[in-house]
């Protein structure tokens, strides 16, 4: 039997599903912008657009489905994490970015950290936790 989710994990797993399938679907509706995120020493920018935008749809579904939750959190975690160098890139060269604050961009890492949290807490199961937070 699986173990139910907590109501702040819930809460967890809506915001982590918003914010992957929503940035999934942005992969392909703007992949051009994608790509110029990427650092130009990478290459095959438009593939790596495309595939890291299905990776997070499939992860954002893969957290619904309670069998295979804990699977894919651990997934968008290691993309959030394979997503770093483009944020990085995109902070250091905020004069390219000129539509978005400077601040924003820097905020960004942080809060990636905050996703990462709030991945790894809402992904797994609820009596696996050593402290409650919810």
């Amino acid at each position: 039997m699986l173990a139910p989710v907590t109501p702040g994990q819930r809460i967890g797993l809506a915001i982590v599903f918003s914010w992957f399938c929503l940035g999934g679907i942005a992969h392909f509706v703007w992949p051009a912008t994608f790509a110029s995120i990427i650092p130009p020493a990478l290459p095959l920018k438009m593939p790596a657009v495309f595939i890291t935008g299905a990776f997070e749809l499939a992860g954002a579904i893969g957290i619904l489905l309670p069998r295979y939750r804990r699977a894919a959190g651990l997934g968008l975690v290691a993309l959030t994490v394979c997503v770093t160098p483009a944020n990085v890139y995109m902070w250091w060269h905020a004069d390219d970015f000129p539509h978005v604050p400077e601040s924003l961009l820097l905020l960004r890492l942080p809060l990636q950290v905050l996703l990462i949290a709030c991945i790894l807490w809402s992904t797994q199961p609820a009596g696996s936790r050593r402290h409650r937070m919810s």
